[in-house]
């Protein structure tokens, strides 16, 4: 009974903190610990929450582990694992849903911002196009492709598609890199040349071609002009 009580005073005590100073006034074990209370309400939660970032090295190794991998850990259900990995992709599509389509791009860091919560939570490699009118103004953001954890062939048939249907005239590709490093691949560049080659009878100028890997962005534009030559090596 005195544990249990300790306990409830211990959850109430969090509830406050949230409610007056929000989930980043709890640490990283904490705010899991928080989370866990929703679907295991009668549970201990707190040795749940650092049995679970001792297993995956952090509250970010926890969001990313699969649903098999979470329930082998002692206390953590189907129901409590499908909670968990269903937070990042809440949160993309709420990055998403605040993205300012129709705002007039004229500049990478402003086409940064509208791509970026494309790529939060991401477990594999993603390709998305943002598509102007001539005006620069934003049409749409559209996924083109998805491949697997280590690459991702991008499909410019679908591309051509996504360009037609907006009537679109710009657009700055993106895809993501699941191995940590920003760094152009030589694939990254050789499709960035078939691209722009495929949209110039389409009437659609690439803008440029952007590279995501946890909170960085490179732009392969950028890159070769800090390196003095031609963006593109078709044409």
């Amino acid at each position: 009974m005195a544990e249990h009580k300790r306990h409830q005073g211990h959850r109430q005590r969090m509830r406050e903190r949230v409610q007056n100073y929000g989930l980043d006034s709890l640490a990283e074990h904490e705010a899991l610990e928080y989370v866990l209370y929703l679907t295991n309400a009668q549970k201990d939660t707190n040795g749940i929450a650092h049995d679970l970032i001792d297993r995956f090295g952090s509250l970010a190794g926890v969001l990313d582990a699969s649903v098999d991998e979470l329930t082998k850990v002692l206390g953590v259900g189907e129901h409590t694992a499908l909670l968990l990995r269903l937070i990042p992709a809440l949160g993309r599509r709420y990055q998403m849903d605040r993205s300012d389509l129709g705002k007039i791009i004229n500049s990478i860091h402003q086409a940064e911002e509208l791509l970026g919560p494309y790529f939060f939570g991401a477990r594999n490699e993603m390709v998305y196009g943002l598509f102007l009118d001539s005006k620069r103004k934003a049409l749409g953001v559209r996924l083109v492709s998805e491949g697997s954890i280590s690459a991702c062939d991008i499909n410019i048939r679908r591309i051509l598609e996504e360009a037609v249907g907006l009537r679109a005239s710009r657009l700055y590709l993106a895809h993501n890199h699941i191995s940590n490093l920003a760094l152009p691949s030589d694939a990254d560049w050789q499709a960035t040349d078939v691209i722009r080659s495929a949209l110039l009878p389409a009437g659609v100028t690439l803008e440029d071609h952007l590279i995501f890997v946890d909170g960085d962005v490179v732009s392969l534009m950028e890159t070769e002009r800090r390196q003095g030559r031609p963006m593109y090596q078709l044409l």
